[in-house]
């Protein structure tokens, strides 16, 4: 079984990228959380991977990080989940969105940080609108294009879609104008068990937790 490490929940939108991934594909993993705002967290995950940053994915004593390697090293390890669309050019266009997602947007990363227990409508967002057309216009197109046979992005769910999960997650909390095939691609997303699972946990924090004995000099 792989262990997966994460930020806590309500804020970590890159490990909610690993997890929602690897969890909606039914990948079994140990969940780890490591506390993003304590002390010591540098230290604790430094002792599991160079990087330095959550999520980090252990298969054995073999770290993979980055939330778009830790997607691709599944997809490889486990073809028959299909991960990623079967269709040479369906998954070109797969991973050319989740690159620009994994790369981009950075306004709206900047005024808009993943926050799930959060209500903030009405805050400016002028700055990021660039970036939240572009987004919208993604999906819109890429369901058109690609969607048939299934509410996500390309049909059935794939990596792309734990990508812009986390922006489905901003685009709720900051109260974004969404409508016809935008408002449907957001509420598959919200209710993907495994998405409410992810948004329940981040609901229930309190504390953030160090890190488990058994992996504090784990290498």
């Amino acid at each position: 079984m792989y262990t997966l490490f994460i930020g806590n929940k309500n804020y970590s939108s890159w490990s909610l990228r690993a997890w929602l991934a690897l969890r909606a594909a039914g990948v079994p993993f140990e969940e780890r959380k490591l506390g993003l705002c304590t002390d010591d967290f540098a230290a604790q995950l430094g002792r599991i991977t160079p990087a330095g940053l959550v999520p980090v994915l252990l298969d054995g004593d073999f770290a993979v990080w980055d939330s778009l390697a830790i997607c691709e090293y599944a997809a490889e390890r486990h073809p028959e989940l299909a991960l990623w669309p079967a269709d040479p050019r369906t998954r070109a266009r797969a991973r050319s969105i989740s690159a620009q997602m994994h790369s981009g947007f950075g306004q709206l990363r900047s005024l808009m940080p993943m926050n799930i227990e959060a209500h903030l409508p009405g805050i400016d967002l002028g700055a990021a609108q660039q970036d939240i057309s572009r987004v919208q216009a993604i999906w819109q197109d890429t369901r058109a294009e690609f969607g048939q046979g299934g509410p996500f992005l390309f049909g059935r769910f794939s990596i792309a879609d734990a990508f812009y999960a986390p922006i489905v997650s901003r685009f709720t909390t900051y109260g974004v104008a969404a409508a016809g095939p935008v408002r449907d691609y957001m509420d598959a997303v919200l209710d993907l068990p495994a998405m409410r699972e992810w948004t329940e946990g981040a609901l229930a924090e309190q504390t953030f937790v160090a890190i488990d004995e058994p992996y504090r000099t784990h290498r």
